[in-house]
């Protein structure tokens, strides 16, 4: 098992995360409903503030109730900014994606990071993976190479669905790597085994709580260790 989760990391240059030669470098985080995307974000926010990266954060979940206000308290606590929504009478994710997208390529240097949360979504909702294909189209458009990375987060808990998941967004989007969430309860996450081995996609990092800090690099050896314990 360490040398499958391992060897998708090296296949695919790194296990770090992809950023941009140029800023802003873009990060586009999409899933299922319920799998801890904002919180990512969040969490994702508070790792580049600290190593001194200026971090914006797009509201692109304008589905769910207070999204945009989670994503603001989650900015608070990392010293990062979201970016305002287009004046327009109703948006849509592709509206706040691309008017975020425009001010953090706009500032020149005023914005090293940009990360886009995104609306839950059920892969075979095949509407709503349209609109999550035209999410990252708005971002290309925004700036050659972008998003630089397409993080897939999936649920520990979720158990063999997973593979699906990943199977719907990687086919639609092309996702480079995953971020494993819940770990912090009795969930060990072993079906994210068959999706690195038959997609070939790294693990980038692991949630293991709930703080700023929970948010982990993924470590092979200490992964498969949980598992077999």
């Amino acid at each position: 098992m360490v040398s499958i989760l391992e060897s998708a990391s090296i296949n695919s240059g790194s296990g770090e995360l992809a950023l941009s030669e140029s800023a802003p470098s873009i990060i586009l985080i999409v899933g299922v409903n319920g799998g801890g995307k904002t919180t990512t974000v969040g969490k994702l926010s508070n790792r580049f503030a600290k190593e001194g990266y200026k971090v914006m954060l797009a509201a692109g979940d304008t589905f769910r109730a207070a999204a945009k206000e989670q994503l603001e308290v989650w900015a608070e606590r990392t010293g990062a900014r979201v970016a305002e929504y287009p004046e327009m009478e109703k948006v849509n994710p592709m509206d706040v994606l691309k008017h975020a997208a425009e001010i953090s390529v706009g500032e020149e240097g005023g914005v090293d990071v940009l990360i886009c949360d995104t609306s839950g979504r059920i892969h075979n909702n095949f509407k709503l993976m349209d609109e999550i294909e035209k999410c990252k189209a708005t971002l290309s458009n925004a700036k050659e190479g972008a998003p630089h990375e397409t993080l897939l987060v999936l649920d520990s808990t979720t158990g063999l669905n997973m593979l699906n998941q990943a199977r719907e967004f990687n086919d639609y989007i092309g996702i480079t790597g995953l971020v494993l969430t819940k770990l912090d309860g009795t969930a060990r996450g072993g079906a994210v085994v068959g999706v690195v081995e038959e997609l070939g996609i790294p693990i980038k990092f692991i949630g293991v709580g709930e703080t700023v800090e929970d948010l982990q690099p993924f470590n092979a050896e200490a992964f498969v260790d949980g598992i077999l314990s």
